[in-house]
């Protein structure tokens, strides 16, 4: 059976001990030459002759899915499948998986790593102090302050505990949440209106859909108290960047910090010319840990399928 295999972190000379898993399973593996997500017309070419795919955080359209037609199963190499046309793989009879929960702690302690750097503006003053400048920001204490997360999934979750850690209290949006948890967890289940007005740190973990798309816009973003920060780990278009820009500039923001782009990689992004703007890229997931955990459930679902055993991780029945 032949494979394509494109996650970044999963090429050859990285997690050689998942390699050859998968190599054990098929010796004819194709990778990724270009060391990032792969586009449409890039995808193509390398995945109309596969039996298996395992995606990182390529664009797999449907006229990509109609291109392949020994194509049987896409195995997500993450949670996220929002760049997967499921509709067009259910269509064809490709089986889409994913790795639901195995990152929660590398993303959820990016996450809050992101909280710290916006409350205190740690990379700037880093930078300034490098360059021979000795500023004083005035920054923020978590302490006491109100948290607000839309998205109480696993990530969320560890987002919360970490919060709790610093004495925040703990707010929580999600269309699905469970109350027990929150109960036992003292997490106050809310409604994004509370959320969005109470929160001195908003914090999404939201999927990108037609519902969440620029669910943070100049509107909502109005409605948080003066100086808030927002924090995105989850998907880029979530967030209105232009509006998010102007309300950093006019001070109503007081930082944002972001690990996922509207376009990935940002090309000439106005936030980049402000301080209080934080940037990753990607890399919540990026841990020694959570790579090897996430290589293994990938493989394993991608051989579950292919080998007609039931696969628990199916997100297309």
């Amino acid at each position: 059976m032949k494979i394509l295999v494109t996650p970044t972190t999963l090429q050859p000379g990285k997690n050689s001990a998942a390699l050859k898993s998968l190599q054990d399973f098929s010796h004819n593996l194709v990778f990724n030459p270009t060391g990032k997500p792969l586009t449409e017309d890039e995808l193509i070419p390398l995945l109309k002759d596969c039996d298996g795919y395992i995606a990182g955080l390529d664009f797999i359209t449907e006229k990509a899915i109609d291109a392949c037609p020994h194509l049987k199963v896409i195995s997500r190499y993450g949670t996220g499948y929002d760049r997967v046309d499921i509709m067009a793989a259910k269509k064809k009879g490709v089986i889409v998986t994913n790795t639901p929960g195995v990152n929660a702690e590398a993303v959820g302690e990016l996450t809050f790593g992101l909280i710290l750097s916006a409350a205190r503006n740690i990379p700037h003053l880093d930078r300034s102090t490098r360059e021979g400048g000795w500023i004083r920001s005035t920054g923020m204490e978590l302490k006491g302050k109100t948290l607000g997360i839309m998205g109480l999934g696993a990530i969320g979750k560890v987002v919360a505990r970490c919060a709790q850690g610093f004495d925040m209290e703990v707010i929580a949006y999600d269309p699905y949440i469970n109350l027990e948890y929150c109960q036992n967890h003292r997490i106050k289940s809310t409604t994004i209106d509370e959320v969005l007005s109470c929160s001195n740190v908003l914090s999404l973990h939201l999927p990108l859909n037609d519902e969440t798309y620029h669910l943070i816009n100049r509107e909502s973003i109005s409605r948080m108290p003066e100086g808030a920060i927002i924090i995105n780990a989850s998907r880029g278009g979530i967030i209105d960047e232009e509006a998010a820009y102007e309300a950093l500039t006019s001070g109503h923001l007081g930082g944002l910090g972001l690990d996922a782009f509207e376009q990935e990689p940002p090309k000439n992004s106005p936030l980049f010319q402000l301080p209080n703007v934080i940037a990753t890229p990607h890399t919540g997931a990026h841990t020694r840990e959570a790579t090897d955990h996430m290589a293994a459930l990938a493989i394993s679902n991608l051989i579950d399928v292919l080998s007609g055993q039931e696969c628990e991780y199916v997100v297309n029945r």
